[in-house]
């Protein structure tokens, strides 16, 4: 029997596990605010640790859902549009799904 997972399922998985922490939605909130990208320190403007920023950062730049470039002495981050996209149709697939065809399956 085959157990592999598609990779659109495997995608998913990352995605969904990089947006897994409520810091990390935060930061995605807050991102997905700006006007152009952010020069500045995210902890300063969140509610979240500055010890704890760069690790979430760091996972979500690892699943390629925001960018960053250094500019000293500032980081700046954004939404990776391309990413995002593709994320959004991939959750928009999977929660899209009908789970009972024939009514309430669960009875």
């Amino acid at each position: 029997m085959n157990k592999d997972y598609t990779e659109k399922q495997e995608q998913l998985a990352r995605f969904a596990k990089a947006l897994g922490h409520p810091a990390r939605i935060a930061i995605m909130h807050f991102l997905m605010k700006q006007d152009s990208c952010y020069f500045g320190d995210i902890h300063d403007e969140l509610p979240i640790a500055k010890a704890t920023v760069s690790q979430h950062l760091k996972e979500l730049k690892e699943v390629g859902l925001i960018q960053g470039e250094i500019e000293t002495p500032k980081v700046k981050y954004c939404i990776n549009l391309e990413t995002w996209n593709l994320a959004q149709a991939l959750f928009k697939e999977f929660f899209g799904q009908t789970i009972c065809k024939e009514g309430d399956c669960c009875d």
